[in-house]
């Protein structure tokens, strides 16, 4: 199974009902299934690549608030066209949506039948974007849709996700911004671009507006979820070579944290219960 080259590789849900949840990415989301059992889903937009699981939990909990863990991840369209047209389809269904305009791109956000966050997402060309101190500079304003939508013919049709599809970035509730910037900064090496008000923190590869965003909205010191909770299992962290790679882990265990090894998959765990996977 091919898994996207790229920063966030590939991101691991717990679900309640496997079906469901099908139904929705499928549906709604526009994925398709690549491979599945009876009990976990691999979701593609390619028809070759895996963006998504979905793993059913034998003995679950409902998704628990003022917790760490998922705010939501972003699924990344190639172009502001497809944006619309997503969003068209979203209106056809009469999905519940939020939209801004975060000046670096504009993004529509929903939530899967679990509470689980999802933005989508297209950006604007980074030549647009401004930086000030090497920080990025971001925004939350409201989205123009009337102009988005305008970017369609009128007898456009939705066809689902675009090939081009990607995982843009993962955002997460944790209960420390400082034990955030100990494990996301010094060990896996991201740097920061840009510091929300002090409650939240962008990182990112190569000037990228991010690819991790970290929060304390669940409030300072939220507790982590239990194992049965619905919600993230897991992400992939892709960096560009194997030295990159053994070189975090090199970091992360002189920080003082428990790099698990499996069939060569390297898996740590941070203080807020967030997994990461770290491949090249």
């Amino acid at each position: 199974m091919k898994f996207q080259r790229y920063p966030i590789q590939h991101v691991e849900l717990k679900v309640e009902n496997l079906e469901r949840s099908l139904s929705f990415y499928k549906k709604v989301i526009g994925f398709s299934v690549l491979e599945k059992t009876e009990k976990e889903a691999f979701l593609t937009a390619d028809g070759e690549t895996s963006l998504l699981s979905l793993k059913e939990l034998e003995h679950y909990s409902p998704k628990q608030g003022k917790t760490t863990g998922l705010y939501h991840f972003a699924i990344l369209l190639p172009e502001r066209m497809y944006l619309a047209s997503i969003l068209k389809h979203f209106l056809k269904q009469g999905i519940e949506l939020g939209a801004s305009d975060h000046l670096v791109s504009e993004a529509l956000y929903l939530s899967d039948p679990d509470g689980n966050g999802i933005e989508v997402y297209a950006d604007r060309d980074s030549s647009t974007w401004k930086w000030q101190n090497n920080e990025v500079v971001m925004d939350t304003k409201p989205l123009d849709g009337h102009n988005l939508l305008n970017e369609l013919p009128k007898d456009e049709e939705w066809k689902g996700l675009p090939h081009k599809t990607l995982i843009g970035h993962i955002h997460l509730h944790v209960r420390s911004l400082e034990e955030a910037e100990k494990f996301y900064k010094e060990g896996l090496g991201l740097d920061i671009v840009t510091n929300y008000g002090g409650h939240a923190l962008f990182l990112s590869f190569h000037r990228y507006h991010h690819h991790i965003g970290v929060n304390v909205w669940a409030g300072k010191d939220a507790k982590n979820p239990k194992p049965e909770h619905v919600g993230l299992k897991s992400f992939a962290l892709f960096y560009d070579t194997k030295e990159q790679r053994d070189k975090a882990i090199e970091r992360l265990i002189s920080l003082g944290f428990h790099v698990k090894e499996q069939d060569d998959v390297f898996t740590v765990e941070n203080e807020s219960g967030n997994k990461i996977k770290l491949v090249f």
